[in-house]
């Protein structure tokens, strides 16, 4: 899959002065933790026998897609964006309670991407070390997405722009927990102020539950295929 990268000019860019401002000036990143609505979602899900990890992995990513703040980087010194992300996300050992990283590259078809992450997991998820794809190049455009299964957390963050630039969105989700019938899951955004201001991240969340309550829209035409 070709993924486009665009640049950016800093002087015709909208968010150019802010981007200026939160990485010279003030550098500056922040996090936000919103309770969703999965009820809908993991219903549908288990009707289909489909696994829900998957699922959340490739709705962060189709939100984050749609939106050119969310996949801003530096490509050899030149600020710009993808065209899409790809997805990194561990793989849980149990035996030793440890992770690898795994990454399948976005298809805007779910099932398209469901089965390469099955695929992934068959060949790889048995693999130790930081990369469980130990011959393949970890891709620029890759951004983490994560899950901690065992908290229902109230927030979660993480920050940490000394090494390099990186505006790319972190996402973590949490326990999900019954309410009655109903039930919740935490999902953390973590951002670069530089790259995203609360708008966008407000648009994210609101998207996601949009896509969590209609799973009808990204299943039913893609799952008979």
């Amino acid at each position: 899959m070709n993924n486009k990268f665009t640049p950016l000019d800093l002087q015709s860019w909208s968010r150019g002065q802010m981007f200026h401002y939160f990485t010279q000036m003030a550098p500056t990143g922040f996090s936000l933790t919103v309770l969703l609505d999965i009820t809908i979602m993991k219903k549908a899900l288990k009707d289909r026998d489909l696994k829900f990890y998957p699922a959340y992995v490739w709705l962060v990513t189709t939100i984050l897609n749609q939106h050119i703040e969310f996949k801003v980087a530096i490509k050899e010194d030149v600020l710009g964006y993808w065209d899409t992300l790809t997805p990194l996300y561990p793989t849980f050992h149990d035996d030793n309670k440890s992770i690898s990283l795994v990454w399948t590259p976005y298809n805007k078809s779910f099932m398209e991407f469901y089965r390469g992450y099955l695929e992934n997991e068959k060949e790889y998820g048995d693999n130790r070390g930081i990369l469980a794809q130990p011959l393949k190049t970890l891709p620029a455009n890759c951004y983490t997405v994560s899950c901690i299964p065992w908290i229902d957390f109230q927030h979660f963050s993480v920050h940490s722009y000394e090494n390099k630039p990186y505006y790319f969105p972190s996402i973590e989700a949490g326990k999900y927990t019954a309410n009655g019938e109903t039930i919740t899951m935490p999902i953390s955004i973590s951002v670069h102020h530089a790259a995203t201001d609360g708008w966008h991240v407000s648009c994210f969340f609101e998207e996601l539950q949009n896509l969590m309550n209609e799973p009808e829209t990204w299943l039913d035409d893609n799952f008979n295929k």
